[in-house]
């Protein structure tokens, strides 16, 4: 029985009685029931979530479902039960929702003291990073599931931390290789006003120096006007610059990108934060087994799968692959197994995920999406790597700036 999400209170739910989830639909289930357990044991995974207030200049006409990454967590919850009933493993979720102003460090602590050695971190990156620096939190494994935050992931890395979100720089590459393929190489950069804005914009200008790209304008949005008013009026003379192939928007709270498709002064494709979306997750992705997976989840959902729910399903996944693999419930033997060379899980996107040891980030393919279709999947190719073309997205093992991981290539 699943338990709605109250503010400020804790609670326990347990999914093992969710209904029947194909096997065909969980990855490792099959080698899961080909073998008797070596242990036994319930394995409970915390769930904490923090969802900021959006400004109140943003209008979101897709307002979040209530249950957005809660549902992903809760169906990775059984697909982990119908692997762990071959194996006499259990798992409970512990679900506790912080308000924006709420103290997430004493929900930390209270999950802690419940036992729960797996924490999934659904917040902010400074709740995240702050989190990780906790006493208590020394002991636990804490999966950032949905903060992209490049710094989490270099001078603000952590042992005890693994990031099964893209980072910004991920995002930036994938998006960066499919223009640079398609010769697209002149960009004009256009910024929103807020912090995580202009980080989105440093990971753009890095992904064009890495690719060969060249920003040949750049201009912050400042416009205090309702933007769904003056659109029309104010974006042509907004965006009347140099010549340019794509227009590149960093808008992560979707104050205004929306509006520029189709308005700006040059007829030109917009991609980035709106237009074309480096995403995890994508309604109309099938490929490779995620249409079952899609199928799965809006029956027990009632609704698609969001990037959110998919970021939040991998992490549960993660503990999930990691017990069926290792065939055992030992928190300590699930930690060293999840940040080995061994490990690995499928994400339904092509390509197996892995953990890179010396920032821990999970490696991983990104969907390139526009509002109806999915357009592509990074790495492209061409773009190489002598380890894994998987490791052109993001911070390379050189370049890392994380000084608490080992730097050990698997």
């Amino acid at each position: 029985m699943i338990k709605t999400r109250l503010p400020r209170l804790l609670h326990s739910v347990s999914l093992a009685a969710l209904g029947t989830v194909l096997l065909a639909g969980n990855p490792g289930a099959g080698a899961a029931a080909q073998a008797v357990p070596q242990s036994v044991g319930e394995i409970r995974i915390g769930f904490l979530s923090q969802t900021p207030e959006p400004p109140p200049s943003v209008a979101n006409p897709d307002e979040p479902a209530a249950d957005d990454g809660l549902a992903g967590a809760a169906l990775a919850i059984a697909d982990n039960n119908t692997t762990g009933k071959f194996l006499k493993q259990s798992f409970v979720l512990d679900s506790v929702e912080v308000p924006p102003d709420g103290d997430a460090a004493a929900a930390l602590r209270e999950l802690a003291g419940r036992g729960d050695r797996f924490v999934i971190v659904d917040a902010p990156g400074a709740t995240v990073e702050a989190l990780s620096k906790l006493p208590e939190a020394r002991n636990l494994l804490l999966l950032n599931a949905t903060a992209p935050d490049d710094a989490l992931r270099g001078g603000a890395c952590a042992p005890n931390l693994v990031h099964v979100a893209p980072s910004r720089a991920m995002l930036a590459d994938a998006l960066g290789q499919y223009l640079v393929k398609k010769r697209w190489p002149r960009w004009f950069l256009v910024t929103g006003r807020r912090p995580e804005d202009r980080l989105y914009a440093d990971a753009v200008r890095r992904a064009a120096k890495r690719f060969g790209a060249q920003i040949v304008a750049e201009k912050e949005w400042t416009a205090e006007s309702d933007v769904n008013r003056t659109a029309e009026s104010e974006i042509p003379v907004f965006t009347q610059t140099k010549s340019y192939d794509v227009l590149v928007v960093a808008d992560e709270v979707g104050e205004f990108g929306d509006y520029l498709s189709y308005r700006t002064a040059d007829p030109r494709p917009v991609a980035g934060t709106q237009g074309l979306v480096p995403t995890v997750w994508h309604r109309t992705h099938e490929q490779w087994g995620a249409a079952q997976l899609q199928s799965r989840f809006k029956t027990s959902a009632k609704r698609p799968m969001t990037a959110r729910d998919h970021n939040d399903w991998t992490a549960v996944r993660v503990v999930g692959e990691a017990a069926a693999r290792a065939r055992t419930a030992d928190p300590d033997r699930l930690i060293a197994f999840i940040q080995s060379p061994d490990f690995t899980m499928s994400a339904f996107r092509g390509a197996p995920l892995s953990l890179r040891p010396w920032d821990g980030q999970l490696r991983q393919p990104v969907l390139l999406a526009a509002d109806r279709s999915l357009v592509s999947v990074s790495p492209q190719e061409g773009f190489l790597h002598p380890r894994t073309e998987l490791d052109s997205l993001g911070y390379d093992q050189p370049e890392t700036l994380c000084k608490t991981r080992g730097k050990t290539t698997p």
